[in-house]
């Protein structure tokens, strides 16, 4: 009797444990099968890429249950990383020491693109609430910019962070498009890419010449600017393409052409490394495309990480920023690479 008493105890205590955390542990949920080293899912393509493939790690998937996993940013101090899961309106946390997934945020506004400001709180583009936020270290949150010029924006997409502090972002109005990952709403301006100054407000049209800029990060000297053009081509034939510009003087760009061509796919979020190669996620054109394509700073591919499932986005994290973690469609997966991302923090 009393080893069924107390089974039965136990049974109570694991579903009210479980009550309290519907999402369990990603470790519990995404059953973990033997990786032959090296993994054969990290790519060299060129020899320049042979230094960051880790020989003896593994891509990992983490977690799986979104239904479309967007913006990771890493959290150094805190050992999680915060992700978007943008139709399910909601922010999830991946704990490092015990691989953990919890609910950070919800609703979230139907969050997309995540980024930390050099004071190391979190900035966010929210599609529903057509604005970019900051989370103060109390947690609450600031609207830094919902409008330009009287007009609401469109539905902010990504985002980086420059030296300065300033904030750049892209806008290309997804959010608004369909009630999916946000709401319909009539687009009220331009798709652009915009430089917000945080302390002063002052809001600058920094790029007007994308279909959807989406994507976006500097180089690691920050003289170049990357951005991912997610738009339909007008014709079948035409380039999808990810962008580079120059940075003037810290506060606009000239010079726009395309850095590389993600046809038969396309491109969405993107990170530089300390070296200043191009890290993409990669999707939309099926089991031998679909992942990270890495590009060094001349334009050529010399690597891959092929996922099964369409990434929408990464960046670096871990104790030594050499961990890449991949936000895709339904899942969340990491490797260990030979660089560290050039994000501050």
């Amino acid at each position: 009797m009393m080893q069924r008493r107390a089974f039965m105890n136990f049974t109570a205590s694991a579903a009210t444990a479980l009550a309290f955390h519907p999402l369990a542990r990603a470790a519990e949920q995404a059953q973990k099968t033997p990786v032959l080293y090296p993994d054969p899912a990290v790519e060299v393509i060129d020899p320049r890429f042979t230094k960051y493939k880790v020989i003896n790690a593994a891509v990992e998937r983490l977690y799986t249950g979104t239904r479309w996993a967007e913006g990771p940013v890493w959290f150094g101090d805190g050992r999680y990383l915060l992700f978007s899961d943008i139709p399910n309106n909601r922010m999830l946390r991946w704990l490092e020491d015990t691989g953990e997934i919890s609910v950070f945020r919800g609703p979230s506004n139907f969050s997309n693109g995540n980024y930390r400001d050099r004071q190391g709180r979190l900035l966010t583009c929210e599609h529903d609430s057509r604005r970019l936020t900051r989370t103060e270290y109390d947690g609450t949150v600031t609207v830094l910019m919902d409008g330009y010029q009287g007009k609401k924006l469109n539905a902010p997409n990504d985002l980086t962070v420059h030296s300065d502090g300033a904030i750049w972002f892209t806008d290309p109005g997804y959010g608004i498009m369909s009630n999916y990952e946000g709401h319909k709403a009539p687009f009220e301006l331009p798709a652009n890419v915009y430089r917000l100054d945080p302390k002063t407000r002052e809001v600058t049209v920094v790029a007007t010449d994308m279909d959807k800029p989406n994507g976006i990060c500097f180089s690691p000297d920050e003289k170049l600017l990357y951005i991912v053009d997610t738009g339909v081509p007008k014709h079948p034939t035409d380039p999808h393409q990810i962008r580079v510009y120059d940075v003037v003087d810290g506060v606009r760009l000239k010079s726009g052409r395309m850095f590389v061509d993600m046809s038969p796919g396309n491109s969405d979020g993107i990170r530089c490394d300390v070296d200043g190669n191009v890290w993409s996620a990669a999707g939309w054109a099926g089991e031998n495309y679909n992942g990270v394509h890495v590009f060094a700073p001349d334009g050529k591919i010399i690597g891959k990480i092929h996922l099964p499932e369409s990434c929408a986005n990464l960046c670096f994290g871990g104790a030594k920023k050499n961990r890449l973690f991949m936000a895709t469609s339904q899942s969340l997966y990491s490797v260990y690479v030979g660089t560290e991302g050039a994000q501050v923090p």
